[in-house]
């Protein structure tokens, strides 16, 4: 894929008018609060991974609904904590996966809470899931998530995904090993819009790792490529004619440059110029609104891999400097 989207100088400034309902804050203030109305019930239970130097245990949490929500909890082994933890996120389809995924945070020094996504890990998966998405649906639907509940904000797919992972960092915060001072949160892709959405929903994140983020700059995106996630919503409104409206003003409530103009902790934003499922210019949006410090290392000649696993320590040597 050539670079398709603005110059890099122009991306830089790329500062759109945010599309942003009047009512923005006081939904995600209903829906979390009506979260916080059901048990947490975190637990983490030992995991034999045959691992000398990480501890491995299975996490159960409350999320939307009060629906169960599995993961992963590992820690280093040598020494009691408390830890700084990261709260980990997924990318579109994929499941929570093996311990065997995640094993660079308590090399570091670092917990890990991995959220498994409700519904995912289960078709065109990497790593596989374990937790259901018990909500049905109200309209037609596609291929996929992105239009599961789409007409309406109060049933849509990511009000429960982002609900969830709002409780996620609660989960971590009650664990013992885990310094609740020092969350930060992180993920690609999909996991990049979530960890996006909490950085601005929770109080306790410190700091936020957002790599080639999804789920930014809707109007945008859906113009621009035909790749899949996206592609779901361009097929929705192809054949639910007239729905555009209702569609547009689902996804405001979830627009990662809406929730980037509300977090105020650091950021570490990674973008790639060829990356033609996440634009480069949708990327800039959110990182250009973002209201608290911020930073982006750009990958001039990657598709959506992004910086892959060399980005990984450009974020541990990041995490130093909090």
């Amino acid at each position: 894929m050539p670079h398709f989207d603005m110059s890099l100088d122009d991306l830089r400034l790329y500062r759109p008018a945010r599309d942003e309902p009047h009512d923005f804050d006081a939904f995600w203030q209903r829906t979390l609060e009506e979260a916080a109305g059901q048990p947490l019930g975190a637990r983490f239970a030992p995991h034999n991974a045959s691992l000398s130097t990480v501890d491995v245990q299975e996490c159960f949490f409350s999320g939307w609904g009060g629906h169960r929500v599995r993961g992963w909890m590992l820690l280093p082994a040598a020494g009691n904590g408390p830890y700084p933890c990261v709260v980990r996120y997924l990318g579109y389809t994929n499941g929570r996966g093996t311990p065997y995924d995640h094993l660079v945070w308590p090399a570091a020094g670092w917990a890990v809470l991995v959220m498994d996504t409700r519904g995912q890990g289960a078709v065109n998966s990497r790593t596989s899931g374990t937790t259901p998405d018990p909500y049905g649906g109200t309209h037609p639907e596609g291929n996929g998530f992105m239009t599961r509940g789409l007409l309406d904000p109060d049933t849509y797919y990511y009000r429960r995904v982002f609900t969830d992972a709002v409780r996620a960092v609660d989960a971590a915060a009650t664990h013992p090993a885990v310094d609740s001072g020092r969350i930060v949160v992180q993920g690609e892709s999909q996991g990049g819009g979530i960890a996006t959405a909490v950085a601005a929903l929770h109080h306790r994140v410190r700091a936020a790792l957002v790599d080639v983020p999804f789920l930014s700059h809707f109007r945008r995106a859906v113009t621009l490529t035909d790749r899949a996630p996206y592609s779901e919503i361009t097929a929705f409104l192809a054949t639910q004619r007239g729905t555009d409206d209702e569609v547009f003003r689902t996804l405001s409530y979830m627009d990662g440059v809406n929730f980037a103009a509300r977090a105020d902790v650091p950021v570490l934003h990674s973008v790639a110029l060829m990356d033609a499922t996440c634009p480069p210019s949708t990327i800039f949006a959110a990182h250009n609104h973002w209201k608290g410090p911020k930073r982006i290392k750009v990958y001039r000649w990657n598709d959506h891999e992004g910086g892959a696993a060399h980005h990984r320590e450009i974020q541990l040597r990041y995490l130093k400097t909090l």
